[in-house]
């Protein structure tokens, strides 16, 4: 017999729960990832999770900017590095009927996202981003007509971007322009119409839905009260006589007339109803010679006053017309300096009017404290003063923005309506123009456009407020009147750097704060933060575009102030009436309306438009030497209205502050 096999191995056999072939479902690496998973500390799960976390957010933030790179550097190697500005194109304009037609955009299909023009340098592109709430709009579309958008209840036409051959026979040509060869006649519109034609379907829409009070809400159909006093009517009169639209005017004079009281017990800011309602009474009284509007500015204006009844004489931000009373705001004793020393040329001229000097003396105390104050850095003033000190507060922050623009505009504007004889405001105002160039003026990349930054304790910040685009008028201005040749040059260029605040971006509408790329290699030269896209409708490029047309005849100026208009009627206009203010400059698709007109887009904005539109110098003339206003004026413009000036001398050489006396000397 053989001996049993060996055997090499030995056999267990396990029963009971559990027993079975061996399995790698799901199920049983799920429980064994979970094992491992509850091994670790709570530090390292902790650590993992916050990897994990970081990792997507760190890529939902930059996949468009990543992608917008790339593209951007694409483009650029295709123009060989050329970081060319966008140019001033003429393009074949729409019908102007056509041109009014309002637009909140629908969504495009994905054939009209290819072939959308996307406007700016290529690092401007950026990814556009659909909206949640864009499922709110709906489409309307009747047979032979365009499409409608229905945006929460308003309709709104869906806008083209050139007219048809239909449209371009019923326009009015212009030079021929040689293209490829052919030569090619660009068609216009009448550009001062599509102005009136603007303010007719803003003041429709403030007639039906807001009539006498202050705001009108164009979205939802309603108004906004501020201080309960028709601010965008008293703030439009003078705008209405300008565009000579006088059944509008005549309905706003009848409310004037018989609707308009300021025996109210409601506390009203001192700066904006100065400009807004005392500026607006005054410049229509200068342009009808109707004193019922003198009567009213008067009567606003003793109201104001009890403001200036404060420990400095720096007035309160705040007063009660009803009761007589004034007051700081509730949670500081500080004033802004931009509105204490904005509200002077209003005032001054009331005295001037009235033969009252209590106005005027009110005013110039608060300039003449302001002149004499320690705290400024080259003639440049902090944006706080306090109403119980006298003295600036929040020292070390500099700004031609918020809070401190209007300051250095009113310099010059009261250094003209007196005179040019007082001459501590021109030594203000031309310190304040060196410490601009030494401390705030600098260069973008790539495209170095001339800009002005902020200063806050010796740091530079490259961020430009839109306010600040009241400087290329004033200094335009300055040069008009006497001051260095310079002043024009340094204009022209902040006038662009303005523009393209607005060309750069993809709704052709600046943005309400910038920040500009000063780095070598930057493949653009403005960003735009998420909180400061919004647009308001605002004046101040649009005013400077009508002093720099003015006094250079330049008309790349007037086609700037042309594609500004366009983009309002394409991307504010609300169907039923009134244009909005937007949320998103840089999206197109749903640009966001804020249901909001400010009274200034009919007290300046429209205003500017149409003066820099107008081939009659002596509509609104800047340069008449005549003392008497009833006969040929020579005008000044406030931050919404104007008014006429002494006899002037035009011809005044300044070329240094050797030659401008002190503030004591002048008053004496």
């Amino acid at each position: 017999m053989h001996p049993p096999s060996r055997k090499d191995f030995v056999s267990l056999t396990l029963t009971g729960q559990g027993s079975g072939n061996y399995t790698n479902s799901k199920q049983w690496r799920r429980q064994s990832c979970w094992r491992k998973w509850k091994r670790l500390s709570r530090l390292q799960r902790n650590l993992i999770l916050f990897t994990v976390a970081l990792m997507l957010v760190c890529g939902i933030a930059t996949y468009p900017s990543v992608t917008e790179h790339f593209r951007g550097l694409t483009v650029v190697a295709k123009e060989e590095g050329d970081h060319a500005l966008k140019p001033v194109t003429h393009e074949v304009l729409p019908e102007l009927d056509k041109l009014n037609q309002p637009l909140v955009p629908e969504p495009p299909s994905e054939k009209q996202k290819r072939a959308a023009h996307k406007r700016g340098p290529p690092g401007l592109q950026n990814r556009l981003q659909n909206k949640g709430n864009v499922s709110d709009t709906q489409v309307e579309k009747e047979e032979g007509e365009k499409p409608l958008v229905n945006w929460r209840g308003a309709m709104i036409v869906q806008a083209t971007e050139r007219g048809t051959a239909e449209e371009a026979e019923n326009k009015v040509d212009v030079p021929a322009v040689e293209q490829e060869g052919h030569s090619h006649k660009e068609p216009e519109v009448d550009r001062l119409e599509a102005v009136r034609d603007a303010f007719r379907h803003a003041w429709k829409g403030y007639k039906e839905f807001a009539w006498g009070k202050d705001e009108l809400r164009p979205i939802s159909k309603s108004y906004g009260e501020w201080f309960g006093l028709g601010l965008t009517l008293i703030d439009a009169l003078d705008t209405m006589w300008i565009l000579n639209l006088k059944k509008e005017f005549e309905e706003a004079k009848t409310w004037v007339s018989t609707e308009l009281s300021f025996n109210k017990n409601v506390d009203v800011n001192l700066f904006e109803s100065t400009i807004r309602i005392l500026g607006g009474l005054l410049s229509t009284y200068h342009l009808t010679g109707d004193t019922l509007f003198l009567d009213k500015a008067k009567d606003i204006g003793m109201r104001l006053m009890p403001a200036f009844n404060t420990p400095s004489k720096i007035p309160y931000s705040d007063v009660n017309i009803g009761k007589g009373t004034a007051h700081p705001p509730r949670w500081t004793s500080d004033s802004t300096v931009a509105e204490v020393t904005s509200i002077q040329l209003e005032f001054r001229e009331l005295s001037r009017l009235t033969q009252d000097t209590r106005y005027q003396a009110a005013v110039d105390e608060v300039m003449r404290k302001v002149h004499k104050l320690e705290g400024k850095q080259d003639g440049l003033v902090p944006m706080f003063i306090n109403t119980n000190s006298g003295q600036f507060t929040h020292l070390g922050m500099f700004t031609l923005g918020a809070r401190a623009d209007s300051y250095y505009e009113y310099l010059l504007k009261q250094w003209i309506q007196g005179g040019k004889k007082e001459t501590a405001l021109l030594e203000d105002y031309l310190q304040a123009l060196e410490g601009v160039k030494k401390n705030l003026l600098k260069k973008s990349s790539p495209n170095r456009l001339t800009f002005v930054g902020e200063l806050s304790h010796g740091r530079f910040s490259p961020k430009m407020d839109h306010l600040v685009c009241f400087l290329p008028g004033t200094l335009a201005l300055g040069a008009h009147h006497g001051l260095p040749a310079d002043h024009m040059e340094l204009a022209k260029q902040l006038m662009e750097t303005c523009y393209q605040m607005y060309a750069q971006m993809e709704t052709g509408l600046s943005p309400e704060i910038v920040h500009f790329n000063m780095h070598e290699g930057s493949i653009r030269d403005v960003d735009v933060k998420l909180a400061d896209r919004h647009n308001l409708l605002r004046p101040e490029t649009v005013e400077s575009l009508f002093y720099l047309y003015r006094f250079t005849k330049d008309r790349k100026y007037r086609d700037w102030g042309w594609e500004i208009l366009q983009n309002f009627n394409k991307y504010t206009k609300v169907s039923t009436g009134g244009y909005t203010s937007i949320n998103n400059v840089r999206d197109p698709e749903y640009p966001s309306p804020r249901d909001k007109m400010e009274s200034f887009f009919l007290g300046e904005t429209l205003k500017y438009f149409y003066l820099l539109f107008s081939d009659d110098p002596e509509l609104v003339s800047l340069d008449k030497k005549s003392g008497r206003h009833e006969r040929q004026p020579s005008y000044v413009l406030g931050s919404s209205w104007l008014f006429c000036t002494p006899t002037l001398e035009k011809d005044v050489s300044v070329t240094g502050l050797q030659a401008v006396p002190k503030l004591e000397a002048a008053a004496a």
